[in-house]
């Protein structure tokens, strides 16, 4: 039996959230076993990969997507072996699920554990979230069990009243089961009586159809409910962390309640900080229904000056699956048309493109919120940086290398693309998970259902083994 490595990637350029450097990536087992200074020769391996003139990341972390979802009466079309498929034509090779209650039949432990069933067809590593929708007597010892196998946040919603909605003391109270368990707190955050209201009166006036969409959801019910959620954060000292925010006023309210001490982050997702309220006036406005809409161009332009500035800590894709003739069925009402957009595929071209058309803008501080970022802050061990012991999960591309988004030629598992005629570069070329090179020369090499589950460690005991490494530069 050879004793060789099974992989070397050699003379790349390898570029992590804290620096850069010329080097060979030496892959045995599935982990990163050495990296060799470009100066000196290529090491021997059983394949050998030429990065030269290449950049070399991370394998993207996406810390926000929806898989095999089902709410209310619409299901995604897809499941775990096509997102992960996706996830790795798209260079992301560890996605974060959620395990959110069907109805009030289902625990948040049933519904984790359903979601961790499903996940062994993944392609690529998985990880959860738990999701808690109302507080009991079992909640704390559920949160407890969660927290045992490796499921360490909870995700809960301010909005959706009558489905995935907790209230005021549910919220409070699952935030302080999670400074007791060492957690995360994720939250959905929109202000339910103003959106409620809003759509009641849009409603009244017959304008409640998918154009009028980014009118039924303002900013304001946005920030007031992160300025409320950021109140219980800072009573109970939870760390909080808001999916997809779409507003400024937003991100700057997380950014001074973290100037004040508080463990407080902000996510966005790709469609905010590229598309704005214009597309519900297209001539398909269906493609663009998601939760919160759309913004003003001046918003969406103020909120990619955060991005790039580092106000925001993760760009997640929110990935939900649903195709076109399930969003045709109701663009009349939006309040029952399913919501949310494709997109774990084109987070990483989508994101790059973004942020390199920003002066300024640096490819290390795309690698921090593409995979750095949601590794270090989601307690997600082993990934997100190319150093020795590392998992070898690592993307080769050509930042200069520029493709145009063709919907039927992505592999999510619907008929559309928010993106579709997008001109975009930061393309993968080679994509490597678990050491197994899964992407190469236009093709897919499926590797079958070996994704492994992830066991996330305590917020704070995770943070604590990372202070002084030097691979991290962001607190």
């Amino acid at each position: 039996m050879s004793n060789k490595p099974e992989l070397v990637i050699a003379n790349g350029t390898i570029v992590n959230a804290a620096g850069r450097r010329q080097a060979h990536i030496v892959v045995r087992s599935g982990k990163i076993e050495a990296l060799v200074d470009a100066a000196q020769p290529i090491p021997d391996a059983l394949r050998t990969i030429d990065a030269t003139g290449r950049l070399v990341i991370p394998g993207g972390v996406d810390g926000h997507c929806h898989v095999a979802q089902v709410t209310g009466r619409y299901a995604t079309v897809d499941d775990y072996a096509t997102t992960s498929t996706a996830a790795l034509w798209g260079g992301t090779t560890t996605i974060l699920d959620f395990g959110i209650p069907r109805d009030a039949t289902e625990t948040p432990l049933e519904a984790v554990r359903n979601k961790k069933e499903l996940a062994t067809a993944s392609r690529c590593d998985v990880a959860l979230h738990g999701s808690v929708v109302a507080w009991d007597e079992t909640v704390p010892w559920q949160l407890e069990q969660l927290a045992a196998e490796g499921v360490r946040s909870v995700k809960m919603y301010t909005t959706n009243r009558g489905s995935t909605m907790a209230d005021g003391d549910t919220l409070l109270k699952v935030m302080r089961e999670m400074v007791r368990l060492d957690g995360l707190t994720y939250i959905h955050a929109e202000h339910d009586p103003i959106i409620v209201d809003c759509t009641e009166q849009h409603a009244a006036a017959g304008t409640i159809g998918i154009e009028h969409l980014h009118r039924t959801r303002p900013e304001l019910a946005e920030e007031i409910s992160v300025k409320e959620v950021l109140a219980m954060a800072e009573y109970t000292g939870a760390p909080v962390y808001f999916v997809h925010q779409t507003t400024p006023g937003a991100v700057d309210l997380v950014t001074d309640a973290r100037h004040r001490g508080l463990e407080a982050f902000s996510e966005t997702c790709p469609h905010y900080v590229t598309l704005d309220e214009g597309v519900y006036g297209s001539r398909f406005p269906e493609w663009f229904a998601c939760c919160p809409p759309m913004r003003s161009a001046r918003t969406v332009a103020a909120l990619r000056d955060r991005l790039v500035a580092g106000a925001i800590h993760t760009v997640a894709s929110d990935h939900s699956c649903y195709d076109l003739s399930q969003k045709l069925e109701r663009t009349d009402d939006v309040r029952a048309m399913p919501h949310g957009l494709p997109g774990v595929e084109t987070r990483m071209p989508v994101t790059f493109t973004a942020m390199m058309e920003r002066p300024g803008s640096r490819v290390e501080d795309f690698v921090e919120v593409f995979a750095a970022g949601p590794a270090r802050i989601n307690a997600v061990p082993g990934k997100g940086v190319i150093a020795e012991g590392y998992d070898a999960d690592l993307v080769v591309f050509d930042p200069a290398e520029e493709r145009t988004v063709a919907g039927e030629r992505l592999h999510m598992g619907t008929d559309f693309s928010p993106f579709d005629g997008h001109t975009l570069s930061g393309w993968p070329a080679v994509v490597v998970s678990a050491g197994r090179v899964v992407v190469s020369n236009g093709d897919f090499h499926d590797p079958g259902p070996v994704g492994r589950f992830v066991a996330r460690h305590g917020f704070h005991s995770h943070q604590d083994t990372l202070e002084d490494s030097a691979v991290f530069s962001h607190a």
